[in-house]
Formats: C-alpha cells, structure tokens, sequence
C-alpha cells in the first residue's frame, strides 16, 4: 500500500511540475545559455581577429596610432571581463560586458574608415583577406545576438506569464536581461534632410 500511495505521489509531483513550466524553464535556461555560448564565442573569434589586423595595418608606415591604439585599448577590455553563467542573470554585468563589446565594435569600424584612405593598405591583400573575414565575423555576431535575443524572449515571457509566474517566483527564475541598443536615443531621433540650395 505504501508503495502505491509513493509511486502515485511521485507521479502527480511529475505531472504537477510538468504543467507548471519548471520543464519549459529547464528547457529555455538551456536554450539561452547554449546560445550565449555562441555570441560568446564568435566575441572571441572577433577579439582573436584584432592582433592580426593590428599587425598588418602597422605595416603602413604613417598610419594614425591613435586609431590604432584604441582598438588595442577597447580589446584589452572586452577581452579582460570575466564572463561567468551568472553574467545572464545580472542585468548590471550585461550590460558592462556589452558596452565594452560595443567599444570594440566602434573602434574597429573607425579603424576601417581610417584604412580607406590609405591606398597601399587598401591593395594589401593580408588586409584586404583580414577586412572580408571581420565582416563575415560581424555577421556572425549579428546572427548569434538575435539567437540569444529570441530564447530570452520565449524564457521571460514564460517567467511573466500566468501560471507559470508562480513557478518562476517559487524557484527564482528572474527575467534575463538582453541586448539594447547603447545609442538608443540618438537613433531614435529622424535625421534633417535638406533638399536645399547647398550653403556656399
């Protein structure tokens, strides 16, 4: 009799967890982390790229080293947070972690537009290989980010919906923080156009 009474009891506490969304939470704690790993990892593939391309832009003997220099400086900070998985739970280490990758991604374009007006780099073709693999890489980011962006969404809206918000709250899911746009309100704000007569 008792061992009826504990299979029975063992298996309303399944169907009971089941219905609640502690296996959904399981499930998208998992899908989010696995695709962080991926942002993280094509991070790295940037940040790997950057002492290559540093190398060879030293190469032109008159480049700008102030250019240079801080996208030295913005790799040593991205590269020096520590990321941990408690990263995806603190909305304050986020967004340290983004802003520094953010710095990345600013200095490397500026050292792009500067390297347009440097002819002999421009024909070098280890640059040239360099520059195509950057993008590519870019791409990659843009790509992984929106992964991540996606099972954050699924996760917090099961953490805010009801029921499963009571799941959420007896067994601490919070909310994950996501990806913002760092210059929000400036891209928010419509450019001036001006079809005018040009000022002479």
């Amino acid at each position: 009799m008792k061992r009826w009474l504990l299979v029975l009891l063992t298996a309303l506490g399944a169907l009971s967890l089941g219905g609640c969304g502690y296996n959904d939470f399981q499930r998208l704690d998992e899908a989010s982390k696995s695709a962080w790993s991926e942002v993280l990892n094509q991070y790295q593939r940037r940040a790997d790229l950057v002492p290559n391309i540093v190398a060879t832009v030293k190469g032109e003997a008159n480049f700008e080293q102030e250019t240079l220099t801080k996208v030295i400086e913005a790799r040593a900070k991205a590269t020096s947070i520590q990321v941990t998985p408690e990263t995806l739970n603190n909305p304050e280490a986020f967004n340290r972690f983004q802003q520094a990758q953010g710095e990345l991604s600013g200095a490397l374009s500026r050292l792009m537009v500067v390297a347009e007006q440097y002819p002999n780099l421009k024909a070098n073709q280890a640059f040239r290989d360099l520059r195509v693999t950057l993008e590519g890489t870019e791409n990659r980011i843009t790509v992984a980010r929106n992964r991540y962006i996606q099972t954050v969404q699924e996760y917090n809206v099961l953490a805010r919906s009801f029921p499963t918000n009571i799941t959420a709250k007896v067994f601490s899911y919070d909310p994950k923080p996501t990806f913002s746009v760092q210059n929000e309100a400036q891209i928010s704000t419509p450019p001036t156009v001006d079809f005018g007569a040009p000022k002479k």
